[in-house]
């Protein structure tokens, strides 16, 4: 027999493996119980366009489902999209209750607690919400602010160096942690860079098995910010291992100084499905960014080196004076090979920081 909440922390880890290829849609997980309390079906949300995680365990549950129990990370869709409304497949199923961990914050979607409630089965809703919302925070965070939920990563010294004075940085961070990187890239829909790094660097971006040097089948959608269309026909960047879109202040809108509006791309990559940015480069476009107040998440590997001298991992993040610092709270601190690896969210707290900032590529 198995608990409801053993069931639900089973269903948060099953909504992990959706990570990367569910976008625009949310990650889910859902187990359901017999009447007995034994599991009879369980899945995830596996694709955009896919079944949604409530019908793979239907399916797998068949008539075991009846009187029985849906466990499920997200509030079931009361919606007819390109998957029909799963509040009313589970009525058609026989459940008798429903146990939600997070209540859907799309219009469209919501109200499936409502029906379910309305055909007369048991709701019960917020176990292990913290931990659901966390394992579904991109998403959650872009449908409620109708931008892409961004992570700035980088790669340091111990004193804050991302390149040597004579401007080598390969490699400064371990095997191992370049490894991960991959990992990481993986459960995003779009890496963004800015026009600086290709020109410096000229970076593949995209997402491979570092064992053998293979691409993997999903690729997230490659962006260059480059206001002035500086980026190289031959980059890499250009190549047909994954879609790119070159931005231009042209295209997308212009902010101070001609450069392009970060407000302005991130808009139009939320119109372009994207829900999951990670933002890999360079420094001078992560400042613009932090500047903005457009990073929700850092992740740092920091490597057991000392410099002294070269270029920084930042550039002009908008902080004249200490109590202007931007500051952070850890989620994780792991050893990554010889490395340190550290998770942390942007504190919030009130600011003037203006909306735009002029220093993006």
């Amino acid at each position: 027999m198995v608990t409801e909440d053993e069931a639900m922390r089973r269903a948060v880890a099953l909504a992990a493996r959706g990570l990367g290829t569910t976008s625009p849609n949310p990650v889910v997980g859902c187990l359901l119980l017999g009447p007995d309390g034994e599991v009879v079906g369980e899945g995830f949300h596996a694709y955009a366009g896919g079944p949604h995680a409530e019908i793979v365990a239907l399916a797998q549950a068949g008539e075991r489902a009846r009187g029985g129990t849906c466990v499920v990370t997200l509030e079931p869709c009361n919606h007819t999209g390109r998957t029909g409304p799963c509040s009313e497949a589970l009525i058609a199923a026989g459940v008798r209750r429903v146990v939600i961990a997070v209540d859907d914050p799309t219009p469209v979607a919501a109200g499936g607690a409502a029906t379910l409630r309305a055909a007369g089965i048991q709701v019960a809703t917020g176990l292990r919400r913290a931990e659901a919302e966390l394992g579904n925070v991109a998403w959650l965070t872009a449908v409620r602010r109708g931008r892409p939920y961004v992570t700035w990563k980088f790669a340091a010294t111990l004193d804050g160096r991302s390149a040597a004075a004579d401007g080598t940085s390969q490699w400064i961070s371990s095997a191992e942690s370049r490894s991960d990187v991959h990992v990481l890239r993986s459960t995003v829909d779009a890496i963004v860079v800015g026009v600086g790094t290709v020109l410096a660097d000229d970076p593949q971006l995209t997402v491979r098995d570092l064992r053998d040097g293979t691409l993997a089948i999903k690729q997230p959608l490659r962006v260059v910010v480059d206001s002035f269309g500086r980026t190289p026909e031959n980059a890499r960047v250009r190549d047909a291992a994954a879609p790119t879109w070159i931005v231009t202040a042209a295209a997308a809108g212009a902010g101070p100084e001609g450069r392009v509006d970060l407000n302005a791309l991130l808009t139009g990559l939320y119109a372009r499905g994207v829900r999951n940015v990670l933002l890999e480069g360079g420094p001078t476009l992560a400042g613009a960014f932090l500047a903005a107040g457009l990073v929700d998440r850092v992740i740092g590997y920091i490597a057991p080196k000392l410099l002294g001298d070269g270029r920084t991992a930042l550039v002009d993040a908008g902080v004249g004076t200490i109590a202007d610092a931007l500051e952070l709270d850890f989620l994780d601190i792991a050893q990554i090979g010889g490395d340190l690896r550290f998770t942390a969210t942007l504190r919030q707290k009130p600011s003037d920081r203006p909306a735009h900032h002029p220093g993006s590529e």
